[in-house]
């Protein structure tokens, strides 16, 4: 942010320079402006022009000489007090970009051999850059080598083999230390770095899970790696750890937890949030804070506090591979939160403190973009920003065989680099899934570029979540009293006809896969604690057919279902919504709900089964639904959904009154779904109780 000290320079190009004065400092008035450099040398600056902002005299000056990226200058006024001048802007040009961006085949990090290190960074605006090896007798300050397009090189002898090291550098007038960003080897609390090399490592061997044919042949299930072990006394070994998450107890069915109880569900995939390395939560004392983790400081670490020891920067990676392998053993396949909008802290984020403000949004005026609504937005659409999201993504599937994406509020990014991680995670797996929030975030990314719902044309592999499926079947998200067609509001039950065959015909997507439909996430209350709310009076069996009902309509619509973590069970935060760092009390799993709602759980896994079992619900192309899927309505009250794939006839009937209705089959069919069981196995009649789901097969 500027305007904070009395007197502020900024560089925001080769050719502008942009003054504050306070107006309590000479009454913010000056009538010549200078930049002066580390050798003497004087740069003239010429006043452009000069306005109030706040308490502020803003002068915009010309540059009457030539500026050399990477000098120290310090601006001087008329009566000769000075300050840094900063670069700023100026790494947002398109002459600074031709200048100091290098070959892709140089890559910014760390070259380990037993016989000498090698040591690369990119850092175009600092003055100088030295390594720091921190070793058992003291340091040793390595300066590197300026080399061409902004890169500093080093090379140490001898074997480095898990020395631990930092840069330091002078930037912007300020010595600043931080790790390597480009190292997935990171200290404790996200400190330090250490020489290393992942093929050294005994990472698990990977195992192959059974391909996808298509998107919609998915049911994500999203879960949190602290969330699922953090309720005592359930057997596990490290609660709260990537070791837990795979950990299996198979012993009854209402004792199994973990990896145990996430089997029995029958889910495809699993949405594991953030477990890159985050800012919120002490990993030298991991109980004493929570935060699911939106608040990212290294994009190539995992969090340390998921790690059984987070001071060994081997451990977090060993064990995040393990837990992946161990997923794919059990036939789950890993989606992975990733957080590319926003950071923790700007001005502790290694990236920033290499070479300011080029990896984050801002304007000409030194504004930061807040569309994330963290104050500091990530720019994904600079070259080596680019490359270093999408070098992120490569690591995540070729190294540790992930095999799909979730971008949190991906509206914020750009649309080019979403498109290009695309393609280059589904040239390594066919049926690798991308999807994220794309939201229209009020970011500087111009709307025709932003990775958003409204460009969904222009992304063919890329999903989206229907946040209006939510509003449509959950009610609002805003307004916890406002219910929707599952629980109570049927002057819905037109807009659910749409959003049960993907929204293709409302014009949202053009391809099925693309509505990620759900009506509950970590973000928000529960769908069980909106219903409390909602159904205010309503007895708990009731609120349970309800839950029922929203899970039956979100695993059989068109399109890609989408589950949290306990929704089978009534999953409640206690009343809360954004419970973020809300303590384990109000975010663990509590596998006691799980048995005392057996009888929705049950029906979730026969839903899942059905779902996979047919693949009328599962249709892959808008020309498929338009023929196969018809939807009607009894009274207006109930939603007949008729699905085929031009082999099987299904019926579905959607019932949120509170009353019966009666449905006479064109034919005789076999009752697959009933959650009421009132209805013979086959039959050419059909009863409907308030509150209820029966799905039928036609003969």
């Amino acid at each position: 942010m500027r305007m904070n000290d009395r007197l502020e320079c900024y560089i925001d190009g080769y050719s502008t320079v942009n003054i504050y004065m306070i107006n309590d400092f000479y009454q913010g008035q000056s009538k010549t402006f200078h930049l002066k450099d580390e050798d003497g040398n004087l740069v003239p600056l010429t006043i452009k022009n000069k306005e109030a902002e706040g308490d502020y005299i803003h002068y915009t000056c010309s540059v009457d000489g030539e500026i050399e990226v990477g000098k120290d200058y310090l601006m001087y006024e008329e009566h000769a007090q000075y300050c840094p001048a900063k670069y700023s802007h100026i790494v947002k040009t398109p002459e600074f970009n031709a200048k100091y961006i290098p070959d892709e085949s140089v890559k910014p990090g760390i070259v380990y051999t037993p016989e000498q290190t090698t040591f690369t960074i990119w850092a175009p605006t600092a003055r100088w850059v030295s390594v720091v090896l921190h070793q058992a007798d003291g340091q040793t300050i390595v300066p590197m080598q300026k080399q061409e397009h902004g890169i500093w090189t080093a090379e140490v002898q001898g074997d480095l083999l898990k020395t631990i090291y930092t840069y330091r550098l002078k930037v912007n007038g300020t010595i600043q230390e931080c790790l390597d960003p480009w190292n997935p080897f990171t200290g404790i609390n996200t400190s330090v770095s250490q020489v290393n090399d992942l093929k050294l490592l005994n990472l698990a061997k990977k195992v192959e899970t059974k391909p996808m044919e298509q998107d919609t042949d998915a049911i994500i299930y999203e879960a949190s790696i602290r969330d699922m072990s953090a309720q005592k006394h359930n057997g596990f070994t490290h609660p709260k750890t990537f070791e837990a998450f795979s950990e299996e107890n198979e012993t009854t069915k209402h004792l199994m937890t973990g990896l145990s109880y996430l089997k029995s569900l029958g889910v495809s995939h699993v949405q594991i949030m953030p477990v890159n390395d985050f800012g919120s939560v002490d990993e030298e004392f991991p109980n004493l804070y929570y935060n699911w983790g939106y608040d990212p400081m290294q994009y190539r670490a995992f969090e340390g506090s998921f790690s059984t020891d987070p001071y060994d920067p081997q451990k977090r990676i060993v064990e995040f591979a393990k837990m992946v392998q161990d997923l794919h053993a059990a036939g789950l396949k890993v989606n992975l939160d990733l957080v590319f909008n926003h950071v923790w802290k700007r001005e502790e984020f290694a990236l920033d403190q290499l070479v300011p403000d080029y990896f984050f949004l801002m304007d000409a005026n030194g504004n930061y973009s807040n569309g994330s609504f963290c104050g500091n937005d990530i720019d994904t659409r600079p070259e080596m920003s680019r490359r270093y999201f999408l070098d992120t993504v490569k690591m995540l599937v070729d190294v540790f065989d992930i095999d799909g994406i979730r971008f949190d509020l991906m509206g914020v990014l750009d649309y080019n680099l979403v498109n290009e991680i695309a393609e280059y995670a589904k040239s390594k797996k066919p049926d690798f899934m991308i999807y994220g929030e794309g939201w229209d975030m009020p970011s500087f990314v111009p709307p025709e570029l932003r990775a958003s719902q409204n460009n969904q044309a222009k992304m063919p592999n890329v999903g989206q979540f229907s946040d209006r499926f939510r509003e449509v079947i959950r009610g609002s998200n805003d307004q916890l009293d406002q219910p929707g067609y599952s629980n109570g509001n049927l002057s819905k039950i037109h807009d659910a006809k749409q959003v049960m065959k993907a929204s293709l015909f409302e014009n949202r997507y053009d391809q099925p896969f693309k509505a990620v439909n759900y009506v509950e996430c970590h973000d928000n209350h529960t769908m069980w604690d909106k219903n409390r709310v909602v159904c205010n009076g309503q007895p708990r069996s009731i609120r349970m057919k309800r839950q029922v009902l929203a899970i039956a309509m979100v695993l059989l619509a068109q399109g890609t279902p989408f589950i949290h973590c306990g929704q089978e069970f009534g999953r409640t935060k206690q009343g809360l919504g954004n419970t973020y760092n809300c303590s384990d009390h109000y975010n663990m799993i509590d596998y006691h709900r799980r048995n005392e709602f057996e009888n929705v759980v049950d029906q979730f896994k026969e839903l899942v089964k059905l779902r996979k079992e047919h693949p009328s619900f599962r249709l892959n192309t808008k020309d498929k639904i338009e023929a196969g899927v018809q939807t009607e309505t009894i009274n207006d009250k109930v939603l007949v959904y008729k699905t085929s794939d031009g082999q099987e006839r299904l019926i579905t009937f959607f019932n949120p009154a509170d009353e019966s209705f009666e449905y006479r089959l064109p034919g005789f069919g076999n009752v697959l779904f009933d959650s009421e069981h009132v209805n013979p196995d086959e039959t050419d009649f059909i009863k409907i109780p308030p509150l209820s789901v029966i799905s039928v097969q036609l003969y």
